[in-house]
Order: C-alpha cells, then sequence, then structure tokens
C-alpha cells in the first residue's frame, strides 16, 4: 500500500525529467515542409478536400459529447468532460480552417483546439486516478499552458526563431503520463479500457501521420493525413466513451461519490 501511495512522486519526478529534458534541448522551429501534405486534391472546388472534409467527424463527436453532458458517470467530471467536448468540436472548425490553406499562421487554429483537449482529459485523468481536488484546480490552469504554449511558439516564428518546445510538452508529455497514471491507480468515474482504445487509436494517427505519402501512395484515395484525422476522431469518442461507461462499471453509487 505504502509503494501504491508513492506513485504520485513517480509520475511527478517523470513529468520534471521530461520537462527539463525537452527545454535542454535547441529550441525547435516548425518545419516549413509540413504544410506539403501529400493529398491536394480538389472536390467542388474545396482545395485539399479530403484533409477538410475528414474533419467533419471531429465535429459531429464533440457535439454528441456535448449533448450527453446528463449521461455522464458523476458531476464531479462534469466540468473537465464539457472543457474536452468543447475542445474537440473547435478541432474540427480549426484544422478544417488551416488546410483549406495550409500556412504557419493557420495551423495555429488547428492546435490550439487540441492543446485544450489534450488538457481536459490530462487534468481528468488526475482527478480520477489520484485526487479531484489536484485535477479540478489543474484543469483552467493546464487549459491556459496550452493555450500559451500556442502563443509563444507563433510569437517565435514570427521573429524568425520558432520554438515547438513548449507546445510539443503539452501534446506528448499527458501521453506519457496517462498510460502511467491508469497502470498505476484505480479509477472511480473514468473507465480504463476505453481510455487505453483512445491512447492506441491516437498512437495510430500519428503512425498514419508520419506516413502521410506511403499510405497516399498506397491506398490511392486516401492520405496518411486524413487517415489521422479519423483515427484522432475514434480516440476522442473513446475518450467520451470513457466518461459514460464508468456508470455501469461502478454500480455503487458510493463510488461516485
Amino acid at each position: 500500500m505504502a509503494q501504491r501511495d508513492r506513485s504520485h512522486y513517480w509520475i511527478l519526478a517523470i513529468a520534471i525529467a521530461a520537462i527539463a529534458g525537452t527545454f535542454w534541448l535547441d529550441p525547435i522551429p516548425q518545419d516549413p515542409a509540413y504544410h506539403a501534405f501529400a493529398d491536394a486534391r480538389k472536390m467542388a472546388g474545396v482545395s485539399n478536400a479530403w484533409n477538410v472534409l475528414t474533419n467533419l467527424p471531429f465535429f459531429v463527436i464533440g457535439a454528441l459529447g456535448l449533448a450527453t453532458v446528463a449521461r455522464l458517470a458523476s458531476a464531479q467530471m462534469r466540468t473537465h468532460y464539457v472543457v474536452f467536448c468543447a475542445g474537440v468540436t473547435l478541432v474540427a472548425l480549426g484544422s478544417a480552417y488551416y488546410h483549406l490553406e495550409p500556412s504557419t499562421r493557420a495551423l495555429v487554429w488547428d492546435r490550439m483546439p487540441m492543446t485544450i483537449a489534450f488538457m481536459a482529459l490530462f487534468s481528468a485523468v488526475i482527478a480520477d486516478r489520484f485526487s479531484w481536488l489536484v485535477g479540478r484546480a489543474l484543469l483552467w490552469p493546464s487549459v491556459a499552458l496550452g493555450v500559451t504554449s500556442i502563443a509563444w511558439w507563433i510569437r517565435t516564428e514570427m521573429t524568425g526563431a520558432g520554438d515547438l518546445r513548449l507546445y510539443g510538452i503539452v501534446q506528448f508529455l499527458p501521453m506519457l503520463l496517462i498510460p502511467m497514471m491508469l497502470l498505476l491507480r484505480k479509477g472511480q468515474w473514468l473507465r480504463a479500457n476505453w481510455l487505453w482504445a483512445g491512447l492506441t487509436a491516437y498512437l495510430a494517427a500519428k503512425v498514419a501521420e508520419y506516413y502521410d505519402s506511403a499510405i497516399f501512395s498506397g491506398l490511392g484515395w486516401m492520405s496518411g493525413h486524413s487517415l489521422k484525422h479519423l483515427l484522432a476522431a475514434l480516440a476522442c469518442a473513446c475518450v467520451i466513451r470513457a466518461f459514460h461507461a464508468a456508470w455501469r462499471y461502478y454500480r455503487s453509487p458510493a463510488r461516485a461519490l
């Protein structure tokens, strides 16, 4: 039991080491080649049509999530859930806008909603696995940190010395720490199997993004980046399901208090 009680120290130590290691690196500018996606086909006059249209699932999933807020396993997680769903919904709008005419400036509106969703989920898992008070207290500062990471990045890009390090921490550190938290502690309100499914789908999305051109060459009708959108939307759906599924798993009302 004592070892389990010290698990939060391991999480904190790894977080500090990862942050220190990231800032030990030189500043990381945005690669201009990032905007050169494999599939630039037009459809009904819309440039990069598939990369634009494959953002629709984010809107549908986020909107449905907001519409089903009354079905949460516990009202304790309501604010985290609403912020996450709002972030997912805004991803659809921001990413579609970016892909209409990809540029570094437009990429701001693609990435900013993602940071909102990342931070809402991260603080929700902390609330569920370690301390509701800590997780709730971290929600808005975490969201603010996510938005700040985008503001810092674009400011440095505009001065000719782009720095993605803070954004990298916001995006990838939760993906490292969330699995650890799932392994170290049992939760009350978030169903672990759906969170694992969401993490798996997100990892697959990042792989698809990396192999954008190869997947487009192989399939011929869909690129890796478009597939990334669909897999990332699936990941969001799994996370939303995790908030609801716990109601059946934790049948005792006392577990939700």
